[in-house]
């Protein structure tokens, strides 16, 4: 009794974290309340009827208390050095990790009560068993690439080969195959080579299905394999009848595919477009041909434009993370509107390498959030702007995605920077980004190219306000 009334506690928690996480000034507060949520519902399971009778045992092997206290001592350890130590840039990957160790873990769950009872059990039990399994090694090892992809271990750029799409049908059947083998209970002595053909498709199936995915859509990626993770922790609280795991993995998983639905909304793009396209993989250059040389600005051109502008939009991309330049961009904001200018920040859905990956940069500089504007808010008023500065972003301001039907983003929706009175684009080189697109913004007579390191950049900018320089 206890007991559940601990777990309906921490689902009340999760509920109100997550309504708390949909605005960055009540972020932190959804965080803290999320983890307590997931404190009770730990300390409520050790006093699992299982749990206690293990813990009673004096045979330190079999005391399943100590096992598990161990574990919650080390990953905890490992936890907080790594949460200290990770950047800002790195927070993406760190995101995929976690994804990945999540279907893992409900993957552990899975095969653990399998070996417990091998042979027939129920086919509600069987059927969990066996998705579990399923999605938790599928997350596993498409996390574990996502990972590659964002960290650069491995290109980020979309990996296709002859007869892929065929592979990935071909071993999703096997896997379906073997998920009916197993829960129909159709042949229980061979259960156990089932199972591990099952659980050894899944784990290339991750792979196969991440390998297409290019970094542009990686955005969308983490938030797919984020819902999965979710989905694989409801079925493991079905197998061990855990209400807590069954309604977190449920939230989980929801949230994360309605987010994947608005991103791929965001980026004009259906799921399957985004599974199965390999967009990335080409040489995704302009079909209309080589065009003009980008024109440059140095530091002191750009700051007599500034210095006159009445209005200026700052549109963050991931390469303002790289160069960890959002507490200079503040300043830089600041130095603007004591000049009388009207800041504002323009952030695209998918802008950076994961869902809100700009929100959490700029909220880091608690640059204020009433001056984040969505590309709805921002774009009816962009050709009333008189500057628009574009910081490592990329495919989320380039034109080709509205004049260019030939493009691999044509029909996405982008920030219009270009319709600003003049915009300059802060790029250490001509890169074509991540996702290895041209972009046509960076040409066009309007714009100005300030090459550079962007915090570098920034930082010259606001001491040219300062009469530093």
């Amino acid at each position: 009794m206890i007991n559940n009334l601990a777990y309906i506690v921490a689902c009340v928690l999760f509920i109100m974290g997550i309504k708390k996480l949909n605005k960055p000034d009540t972020a932190r507060k959804g965080n803290l309340l999320s983890a307590l949520g997931m404190l009770i519902a730990v300390l409520a399971a050790f006093f699992e009827t299982e749990v206690l009778q293990s813990w009673n045992t004096n045979n330190f092997m079999q005391n399943g208390f100590l096992w598990a206290g161990l574990a919650i001592l080390i990953g905890s350890v490992i936890g907080i050095i790594w949460s200290k130590k990770v950047k800002m840039t790195g927070m993406p990957e760190l995101v995929a990790i976690y994804n990945g160790f999540g279907g893992l873990a409900s993957f552990l769950v899975a095969f653990t009560q399998f070996l417990r009872e091998p042979g027939a059990i129920p086919g509600f039990v069987a059927v969990s068993i066996s998705l579990t399994i399923f999605t938790g090694a599928i997350t596993f090892t498409g996390s574990m690439l996502a990972w590659g992809k964002l960290s650069e271990k491995i290109t980020g750029r979309a990996i296709v080969f002859k007869g892929q799409k065929a592979i990935n049908l071909l071993l999703l059947l096997a896997s379906i195959a073997a998920m009916v083998i197993y829960a129909a209970g159709i042949d229980t002595d061979a259960n156990m080579i089932v199972i591990i053909i099952l659980a050894a498709i899944s784990l290339v199936f991750g792979v196969t299905l991440v390998l297409p995915i290019g970094g542009g859509d990686m955005p969308v990626v983490i938030s797919l394999l984020n819902s999965l993770s979710g989905l694989a922790v409801a079925m493991a609280g079905f197998i061990i009848s855990n209400t807590v795991l069954i309604v977190a993995g449920a939230l989980v998983g929801a949230s994360g595919m309605i987010l994947t639905l608005i991103m791929c909304k965001a980026m004009n793009r259906s799921i399957t477009n985004l599974l199965f396209s390999g967009f990335g993989s080409a040489d995704n250059t302009s079909s209309k041909g080589p065009g003009a040389e980008p024109k440059s600005a140095s530091v002191e051109d750009t700051y007599l434009v500034l210095e006159a502008a009445q209005s200026v939009v700052f549109i963050p991309g991931y390469g303002m993370a790289v160069a960890q330049a959002q507490h200079v961009v503040k300043e830089l904001a600041e130095k603007l509107e004591n000049n009388g200018a009207e800041v504002s920040f323009a952030i695209h859905p998918v802008a950076g390498r994961m869902p809100g990956h700009m929100n959490v940069l700029l909220a880091e500089a608690d640059i204020p959030y009433e001056n984040l504007k969505t590309m709805d808010e921002i774009n009816p008023v962009m050709p009333m702007t008189d500057v628009a500065i574009v910081i490592g972003a990329n495919d989320v301001v380039n034109p080709a995605a509205e004049t260019d039907n030939s493009s691999p983003i044509y029909g996405m929706p982008i920030i219009k920077a270009y319709e600003a009175k003049t915009v300059f684009v802060l790029k250490r080189g001509k890169g074509r980004g991540f996702s290895g697109i041209e972009n046509d913004l960076f040409t066009m007579q309007n714009t100005l190219m300030v090459y550079g390191d962007a915090k570098a950049t920034i930082s010259s900018l606001a001491g040219e306000f300062s009469g530093d320089n």
